[in-house]
């Protein structure tokens, strides 16, 4: 199998490398700049002069580009030069409305187009130690199922195409918004008075410190399961009430959590919900975007145990 791989970055160029040091691959590399494709040359790689050029050459073709524009613009090479029955795995963080339109142009030549967006960092692109997230055409994914375990210890099929670039756009945003969170209340804290060493480990050993986000998810939200309370929702609203208090008190500005204390103090408002826990003011976006989140617990177990 030829591996075509297009975009050698700051994340293209470890997983290009990977692919073709741990996995073994027979590759062929292009990127706008040949100087990038040095280190991949000397441990076996073949150099394309375009894109079209991989596309011509390669069994399978995986990009890594900064985002829809790069990637749309490549299309038109891989569209040109790829045969029927061979597959593009773009790996870039894209808009899941560009890949699908153009995984609907590859299908009608015959190839299977499927976004595979990966989460780890440079760091987790150099060690291997990436999560990608595919959606697409199933058989082509178990079929190149070695080549992205080359590139990443989590390799995951997730749904029909589009659904891949979804899940990451989802991680990221959230990832941010709590950061911008993380902001907040550290600058109300040291401005309150506590040293930024000490709050930090302070904060990092609390409950909340000690999980990952998003494995939080699935103690309440994901399976609405909010009885018995693990802490009941009146006590989380005067607990941000306090913080914001003294915020205020502080002069340091925090929109976002005063908007948390506002879905609460809504939430309170709902008859019977202030001695259920918490998480059940996350309920209330769930409504307004006319969503029903709710997964069978046993389900939810499974996917924990897997790492």
């Amino acid at each position: 199998m030829k591996v075509g791989f297009i975009g050698l970055g700051t994340m293209g160029s470890s997983m290009a490398m990977n692919a073709r040091t741990k996995g073994g691959f027979d590759m062929i590399v292009h990127d706008l700049r040949r100087d990038a494709a040095g280190p991949h040359l000397e441990h076996g790689a073949k150099w394309a002069n375009s894109a079209r050029e991989v596309a011509e050459a390669a069994d399978v073709v995986f990009t890594s580009l900064p985002g829809p524009k790069e990637v749309q613009a490549v299309a038109e090479e891989l569209l040109a030069g790829m045969k029927k029955g061979t597959v593009w795995f773009d790996l870039s963080t894209n808009s899941p409305t560009v890949v699908r339109k153009l995984a609907e142009r590859f299908a009608a030549k015959g190839i299977a187009m499927l976004d595979a967006p990966v989460s780890g960092g440079p760091a987790g692109a150099k060690s291997g130690q990436l999560a990608i997230l595919v959606s697409g055409d199933k058989a082509a994914y178990e079929k190149h199922k070695k080549v992205l375990d080359s590139i990443g210890d989590q390799a995951m099929h997730i749904g029909p195409v589009g659904y891949g670039t979804v899940a990451k756009l989802v991680h990221n945003c959230a990832g941010y918004a709590i950061l911008s969170v993380l902001s907040e209340v550290m600058t109300m804290g040291v401005k309150a008075g506590v040293e930024p060493l000490a709050l930090w480990a302070a904060i990092r050993q609390g409950a909340f410190g000690r999980k990952r986000s998003f494995d939080r998810l699935a103690e309440q939200f994901l399976i609405q399961k909010f009885d018995p309370p693990a802490f009941a929702l009146e006590l989380a609203h005067k607990d941000v009430m306090l913080a914001t208090e003294v915020g205020r008190e502080f002069h340091v500005p925090m929109k976002l959590c005063n908007t948390v204390l506002q879905e609460m103090t809504e939430a309170l408002n709902h008859e019977g919900w202030a001695k259920r826990d918490s998480r059940i003011f996350m309920m209330l976006q769930a409504e307004r975007a006319g969503v029903n989140i709710k997964v069978p617990e046993e389900k939810v177990q499974e996917v924990l145990k897997r790492n």
